[in-house]
């Protein structure tokens, strides 16, 4: 069922918000650092999580998978609404935060990517001549 990818995406996106406002307190922000990235990472996370242990049926999968390809058009809605130049006039550590999120998701989505097995190569038929 659909509801079940909308249910996994609404934890993880509070969860994501929750966290980024406590990641933007702990750098002496009063702004939400990366909460959306967060809850993405977290959705991801959570759908492997429970793939591997068969928790989650074929219709419930499909709804996940539905949420996390649709969710990127709404990170990019949500980051319009973010005010950039408040951000800036933090001082550097907005500029540290973006640079160290944008590395933490890179090392993540490496990491994500080398837990899927690899798919064999096949190769081309030979042709009769």
């Amino acid at each position: 069922m659909i509801i079940y990818g909308t249910a996994l995406l609404a934890t993880c996106h509070l969860l994501g918000i929750i966290l980024g406002d406590l990641l933007g307190r702990s750098l002496g922000m009063t702004t939400n650092v990366g909460g959306v990235g967060i809850a993405m990472l977290l959705l991801i996370g959570m759908r492997l999580f429970l793939h591997k242990r068969g928790m989650l049926c074929p219709t419930s999968e499909s709804g996940v998978h539905y949420w996390g390809a649709i969710y990127i058009p709404v990170v990019v809605a949500m980051a319009m609404n973010q005010n950039v130049v408040a951000a800036l006039r933090g001082g550097p550590v907005a500029l540290i935060a973006a640079v160290g999120s944008v590395v933490l998701c890179g090392l993540f989505v490496s990491f994500i990517n080398r837990m899927e097995p690899e798919e064999p190569k096949s190769e081309p038929e030979a042709s009769a001549e």
